[in-house]
Formats: C-alpha cells, structure tokens, sequence
C-alpha cells in the first residue's frame, strides 16, 4: 500500500493544490441540531399508527401515513421464509399504478441460500435479493426471489433501462481464510461483486467480474455516458470511489456488459488525498482517475480478509487515488453523483467516536464527473445533527433522502438544495430500537417513498403524503 497521509494537508489551514472554497447550493452549511423552519421542512414528527395494524412504529409530520409489509420471516408467494436484514432497495413502475421494489438481503456467513439452491450462484451463501411487487400504500400484490446465493448485498443502484445492480459488500470466498466475524471461508465461490437483477424478473446470477473484487457498498449510473459509480465502504480501513466504464454504453444495449475498464478517483495534485478528515465549507476539488490493473484478484493460500478486502483499493492508492471513510450510500441526479462518506469528517468527542477507519459523523459529497469536479456539500457537526448517514436517495425536488446508522435514535434525514438539514422520520418501534433505516427509495410517480428497518426481524415500509407541499416535491 502507498503511504497514506491522513492529516497532514487539510491541517496545513489552507486549501490545498486542486481545491477551492465555493457557496452556493448544497454548500456545506450546518444547521444546529431541531433548526427547521418554514418551506425548508414538513414540520416537528408526531408518533403516526401503521395503517396495517395500527402500531405505532415511525414518528412523522403532520399529513404523512404509511403501511408497513414484508417482515423478515413470514412467507413469499412460494412459501420461503422472507430473509431479514433488507437493505439497499429501487422502485420502477409497474402495472396498473403498481411498484416494483427489488430489495437487498445483508446476510453474511455460510448459512446456505434461501429458496432453489438450483438457482444460487453459491448455495453456501443466504444474501440476494426479493422483488415485490406492491400498491402506492404498501400492500403486496407479488413477490419472489430475483437473486440467491449471493452475500452481504448491501446497497445498489437502479438503471435507466429498468435493472438493479446488487452490491456484495465482502471479498470472502474459498481463497480467504476466515471472514470479519473469524467464520470459515472454506467451500465458499468467490464474492465481492456486482449482479444485475431486471425489474420484473430473476438474475442470471452472473457475476460482473471487471466491475471490481471489493467491499462494494452502492451504484450510481450516469444517463448520458453510461459510467457506473461505485462506493466501497471498509470498515477499518480507507474507501475509495470507482467508475467502471463498460465495453458499450449499457444505456444503449440494456444492460452491463463485463470486460470494461474500473478506475479510481484521485484529486489532482494531491496524492493519497485525505478526503475522510473535516473539510472546508464548500471545498470543491479537481478531479481525475487511475485505472486497477487487476480488477478480480484470486488470494494465494492463506491470504487474510484484512490482507484481501483492500487489494483492489491499494492498486489505485498506489498511484495515489483518494482516500475516504466508509463510502456508502449513492445516487444519481441532474448530471451529478452523490454519495456518502459515512464516518468522514472532523474528529468529534470521544464517547461519540464509531468503530473502524474514520473520526467523523459523516459527509455528503457531489461528483460532477462531467466537469471533473468533486464537492464537499455537507459535512455532520456530530451526532444530534446528522448520525452516521448511509443510504441516499433524491427527491422530485433534488433534495436528499439520507437514512441514518447511528447508535441511538435513527432518522430520516432531508438536505435540501439550499443546505438545510430538517428529520423527516424517526423509528419509533420498541421492537427496532436502534435499528437503522436502510434502501429509500421513491415510486416513479414520487408519491411514496419506500424504506427499509434493517435487522433480522425487520421490514419494509411504504409512506405517502404531502411530498408536494415541501422540500422532496
């Protein structure tokens, strides 16, 4: 690995080569913790019942309902069990006002496929994805398996031509000895990959190898030059962001073609870039990318999950990519890439430090690739602010839906384009104290958003209201 220096040139107190301070629109402004007022929010959240059964499990504004459904555990269409921990999730239209949500399953370790092992890609492993299909209120009209015997699906993106790229946020396989909970690899096929899932069907489980062998976290695919956006989110060591540019345009042919080229960002004229540390207000960077020569590493006997989820990043760091902290969540708007830097950002007190590589509450950034330009648009003073955001997604409007994974009260978040943070949900369950909301998504109409309770015993949840009276209409 190329040395990495974490500090030293944002403790300089100036900006560095390749960056300048810019306002405007998602300029990196900090509200105080509760500062909302007028259009720039919905309104103080309120204990609302689950329209299915009356439970009260979210605390939303004034106007807002929702439906709860698919609780991990109860059964699919064809009888299986649905899987829990429901992550990373798209909406695409369906029939008669219908949405079709094709959803992640986190589920780590060799605890066999659910569903037709036939079918699996690796029948050792309990991760992929279940599409539903379901009405603007959250009742489920169909469902099955569109993926199994993947694992540790974490996030993803949706394409312009009606797919979801699932991202396996692991690099665990045979050819490493023991996963990050110690757990034997042994007999395992090789993970760490991207699958594409088409809309209204099932996966051929192929797995897109030159899209990179890493912790992937989420995808965000340009509409115009068919670039693929990827976050790679490593718990305890530095991320990075890739671009994968396919063999043809997918825009055109309809779907991923493997055998493209993957890269990694770097700022020019900084190597190893500390991008995870506290950042200027605004700070916008000039940018280019470095190719991985080896996309897809196969590990010689004995090789570590702590020597092996960093192989890929390490080519680009080697050549000085940039370096983040826990690239998560990310989305494509209006020409431009946002992502998540979960724990980036400036160091907060010590009993609020989370684990791993990273100091910070996070930060939301924005690529324009176009222009070769990356912007720091919102960095999290600390935890009653904004904790630990993860999932993104943009509203009609272009403000930000952030899903929360912090340690105490987990939120919704809106970031409007004018800077200003508001709550827009609070998981209000006792069952799911403490668990994070995960895969927000909107219909294709923008009138429901859809979310996820990310646990073993969670669920999805499906909310309308007045979008249209505020920040995400």
């Amino acid at each position: 690995m190329a040395e990495i220096n974490r500090r030293s040139f944002l403790k300089k107190g100036a900006v560095a080569a390749g960056a300048v301070a810019a306002a405007g629109p998602y300029a990196g402004f900090v509200a105080p913790a509760g500062a909302s007022s007028g259009r720039s929010d919905y309104g103080p959240l309120m204990p609302v019942p689950d329209e299915r059964d009356g439970v009260v499990r979210l605390e939303l504004p004034e106007g807002f309902h929702y439906r709860s459904f698919h609780q991990a555990g109860t059964p699919l269409t064809d009888g299986t069990p649905i899987p829990g921990r429901g992550d990373g999730m798209a909406a695409f239209r369906g029939p008669r006002r219908s949405t079709i949500l094709v959803r992640n399953h986190e589920v780590n370790g060799p605890v066999g496929a659910f569903g037709d092992t036939a079918t699996a890609y690796d029948p050792m492993t309990g991760g992929g994805t279940v599409t539903t299909v379901v009405s603007r209120h959250g009742e489920v009209l169909d469902d099955w398996i569109s993926l199994n015997g993947t694992q540790m699906n974490c996030a993803g993106g949706r394409t312009i031509w009606g797919s979801w790229l699932t991202c396996e946020e692991t690099v665990n396989g045979d050819d490493v000895g023991n996963d990050f909970t110690d757990q034997s690899n042994e007999g395992l096929a090789k993970h760490g990959y991207v699958f594409e899932v088409p809309a209204g069907g099932t996966s051929d489980a192929t797995p897109i190898r030159s899209m990179g062998r890493f912790a992937h976290e989420a995808a965000a695919v340009d509409n115009k030059t068919g670039y693929i956006y990827l976050t790679e989110d490593n718990f305890n060591f530095p991320s990075g962001l890739y671009r994968y540019r396919a063999p043809q345009n997918p825009r055109r042919v309809g779907r991923v073609l493997d055998g493209g080229v993957l890269e990694m960002l770097k700022v020019v004229g900084i190597d190893g870039a500390a991008l995870n540390e506290g950042q200027p207000s605004g700070v916008t960077y000039d940018i280019e990318w470095v190719p991985i020569p080896d996309p897809d590493p196969t590990f010689a006997p004995g090789t570590t999950n702590d020597e092996a989820i960093v192989a890929v990043g390490d080519q680009g760091r080697a050549q000085g990519a940039a370096v983040f902290s826990r690239l998560e969540g990310c989305t494509f708007a209006a020409g431009k890439v946002y992502f998540v830097s979960t724990q980036g950002g400036a160091t907060v007190a010590p009993d609020e430090a989370p684990f791993g590589f990273g100091d910070g509450r996070g930060q939301v950034w924005r690529l324009d690739d176009r222009r070769g330009k990356l912007k720091m648009v919102y960095e999290s003073p600390g935890s009653a602010v904004l904790d630990l955001p993860d999932n993104v997604v943009a509203s009609r409007s272009r403000a930000l839906v952030l899903c929360e994974d912090g340690r105490g009260d987990n939120f919704l978040r809106g970031l409007t384009r004018g800077g200003d943070l508001f709550d827009f949900a609070r998981n209000a369950d006792p069952e799911q104290e403490g668990q994070e909301f995960a895969g927000a998504t909107f219909s294709y109409d923008f009138k429901t958003l859809f979310v996820n309770i990310q646990s073993s015993s969670g669920y999805s949840i499906a909310m309308w209201g007045r979008f249209r009276q505020g920040p995400f209409g």
